[in-house]
């Protein structure tokens, strides 16, 4: 008797498992480019997948706060990721860094070359020897191939930032793949969206999704720099009644100005982008 329920167990598992297998096949065979944006509070944490599904994370969120909502855009049994960005050192940034360099496998990291004496970024830093993850350290001009056609553009830093502050320093890069594209722009404050507008015809910065810089502070997403990226949608990575006020009204005003459809982490949680190489679609 027990072999027989033994036996109809262990075919009913092949069965799950060969459905299992199937459906993965067909993902796999039907990707799409994913951008995510975390719903990880005050702070910024960007999922990238490409359609050959090359995984990157543009920034992490504070500490302990990026495992939870990872999970939403990335199977629990996928313990690598190809890449991760930190934008700036600051805290509300690279945090999560921690505890995804101790629980997965993470090839390269590509960084603005901006120091932050907090023990949190001195941890991130540690673990990337230990781990023997390769460090890139961005430049203007750099052209990191995600697969199937999908890009990230460094548009800045174009110099040596070492001694810049965080904000200042930040990466801004374009994601495209096909006809869709997502500027991604960290911290940056408008004085890095004037050197990137002085640097760069409004052809290379048009996008579909601007992330807006800094939270929704004012120091950031001037109206110069939102004409030229003209995008469809505005996200705005930011934590429910955080301390700074952010996103700051006049920021709300100027995406609104523009017709700007404006999403944010703290109303709507995390916001999922998925489309072909033809179409951006909101999840």
């Amino acid at each position: 008797m027990f072999r027989k329920y033994f036996l109809i167990i262990f075919v009913a598992f092949l069965l799950v498992f060969n459905i299992f297998l199937f459906y993965t096949d067909y993902q796999n065979g039907h990707r799409m480019l994913t951008f995510a944006a975390l719903d990880i509070g005050q702070g910024d944490g960007l999922f990238i997948e490409s359609p050959s599904g090359v995984q990157m994370l543009v920034d992490s969120g504070p500490i302990h706060k990026i495992m939870a909502p990872l999970a939403k855009v990335l199977p629990l049994y996928d313990k690598h990721i190809n890449a991760i960005m930190i934008t700036n050192p600051d805290a509300d940034h690279i945090g999560g860094f921690i505890d995804i360099l101790k629980n997965y496998d993470v090839d390269y990291i590509i960084e603005p070359g901006t120091f932050n004496p907090s023990k949190t970024y001195a941890t991130v830093e540690q673990l990337v020897v230990e781990k023997h993850v390769k460090k890139i350290i961005a430049r203007r001009g750099m052209k990191l191939n995600l697969g199937a056609g999908a890009y990230v553009n460094i548009l800045f830093p174009d110099r040596d930032v070492s001694t810049w502050n965080s904000n200042d320093g930040s990466i801004v890069a374009r994601l495209s793949y096909g006809n869709n594209s997502v500027m991604l722009t960290g911290d940056a404050t408008q004085k890095i969206e004037g050197i990137i507008l002085g640097e760069n015809p409004a052809r290379l910065l048009k996008s579909d999704i601007l992330k807006a810089g800094h939270h929704g502070s004012r120091t950031s997403t001037s109206s110069a720099f939102v004409k030229a990226v003209d995008p469809n949608y505005a996200v705005i990575s930011v934590g429910k009644d955080n301390k700074y006020g952010h996103p700051h009204q006049e920021i709300l005003d100027t995406l609104d100005s523009f017709n700007i459809k404006t999403l944010r982490t703290d109303l709507l949680g995390t916001i999922i982008f998925k489309g072909d190489s033809l179409d951006f679609k909101l999840k």
